[in-house]
C-alpha cells in the first residue's frame, strides 16, 4: 500500500513532535505543517523538508490523513471539517469542549468511515499496557499528576489540562459506570484552576483518587492500584511498575521490566495502523467522550463548591 499522506494541524510544541514522527515514518509523507502563525508555519515545515500552510482548508484533497495539535476550542471545528473531506483524523485531548460537540464528531467519522483517534497517549506507555495485563480486579486507585508550571496550556482547567490523562486510564481498567463524583480545587497562577483533586466511585464498588497540580516544585506522573493481597505501582515518567503481593506475612516486591519506548510515536504508528487495516483506534471517539463527561463533572462539582 502506498504511503499515507498526512499533515499535522497547529506547530506548537505537541505539533512539532507529531510532524518530527511522522517525517521519521517508512508508512507516512508529511504533506505539510500548518499553522495560523506563518513563522512558526515555516519553521516547522523547514525544519523537516515540508510545505507550510496558514490555512487548514487549503490541505483539502490533498492529504489521507491529519493530526490536529491546536488549542482545544479549535478541535471540533477543524476535525469536522476533515471528516467531511474524507480525511482521517488524530485529535489531540481533549477530543472537544463539550461532550455534544464529541458526538458529531463520533457519528460524522462513522458515517464516513474514517477513523477518529484522540490522542491520550498514556494508553500507549508500555508500563500501562504492561499493568493491562497484571490487573484483575481493582479496588482502589491512587493518582498523582503533578508538574511545575508550564507558562503554556494554562486557559484551561489543570483537570482538562492533566487529570484527563489519568481519568481516561483509570476507565481502561475500571469497566463500570461512575456513580458518585466529589471535587476540590482552586486557582493559584492562572484563571483556571491549577491544583485539583476528586473521589469517583464506580458501580462495580472501585473507588479512585485523583489529585493533578501544575504548581509543584517537581514533576510526578505515578499511579497505584490496589486489589485483594497485592498491590502496583507505575511510574508513567520512568515507565516502571513495581507489583507488592502478601505471601504469607510477609510482602513480596518485584519489579517488572518494561522495555522504554516513545508513547506518541506508538500512538502515531497505531493511528496509521488503523487507517490501513481499517482497524478501531485504541483510544476511539467514544472512549474520549466519556473522559469528557467525567472531566467536567469534576469542573461542575468544583466550581459549585466554590460558589
Amino acid at each position: 500500500m502506498k504511503t499515507i499522506r498526512v499533515a499535522v494541524i497547529g506547530a506548537g510544541h505537541l505539533g512539532k513532535i507529531h510532524a518530527r514522527i511522522y517525517h521519521q515514518h517508512a508508512s507516512a509523507q508529511l504533506v505539510g505543517v500548518c499553522d495560523l502563525n506563518a513563522a512558526t508555519a515555516q519553521h516547522g515545515a523547514a525544519e523537516y523538508s515540508t510545505t507550510a500552510y496558514q490555512d487548514y482548508r487549503d490541505l483539502f484533497g490533498r492529504v489521507d490523513a491529519v493530526s490536529i495539535a491546536t488549542p482545544t476550542n479549535e478541535h471540533f471545528r477543524i476535525a469536522r471539517d476533515f471528516l467531511k473531506h474524507d480525511v482521517h483524523v488524530m485529535v489531540e485531548k481533549p477530543i472537544t469542549t463539550t461532550v455534544a460537540e464529541a458526538s458529531q464528531l463520533i457519528s460524522l467519522a462513522r458515517r464516513r468511515r474514517r477513523i477518529l483517534q484522540v490522542g491520550h497517549v498514556e494508553r500507549f506507555n508500555p508500563a500501562i499496557r504492561s499493568a493491562q495485563r497484571l490487573c484483575k480486579r481493582p479496588l482502589f486507585i491512587e493518582c498523582h499528576r503533578l508538574s511545575p508550571y508550564p507558562h503554556r496550556g494554562t486557559d484551561v482547567s489543570v483537570v482538562l489540562d492533566l487529570m484527563i490523562h489519568d481519568i481516561d486510564i483509570i476507565l481502561s481498567f475500571v469497566k463500570a459506570p461512575l456513580v458518585d463524583c466529589r471535587a476540590s480545587g482552586v486557582k493559584v497562577l492562572s484563571r483556571c484552576e491549577d491544583i485539583a483533586n476528586t473521589r469517583l466511585a464506580f458501580g462495580n464498588g472501585t473507588i479512585c483518587n485523583l489529585t493533578a497540580s501544575r504548581v509543584s516544585n517537581e514533576g510526578l506522573r505515578k499511579i497505584r492500584i490496589f486489589e485483594n493481597n497485592s498491590y502496583i505501582s507505575i511510574d508513567y515518567a520512568q515507565q516502571k511498575i513495581t507489583v507488592y503481593t502478601k505471601r504469607k506475612s510477609a510482602i513480596q516486591r518485584r519489579e517488572i521490566l518494561v522495555p522504554r519506548r516513545e508513547p506518541l510515536a506508538d500512538e502515531l504508528t497505531s493511528f496509521l495502523g488503523c487507517i490501513r487495516q481499517g482497524k478501531q483506534p485504541v483510544v476511539c471517539g467514544r472512549d474520549a467522550k466519556e473522559a469528557l463527561r467525567i472531566a467536567l463533572l469534576i469542573m461542575q462539582q468544583i466550581r459549585r463548591h466554590a460558589s
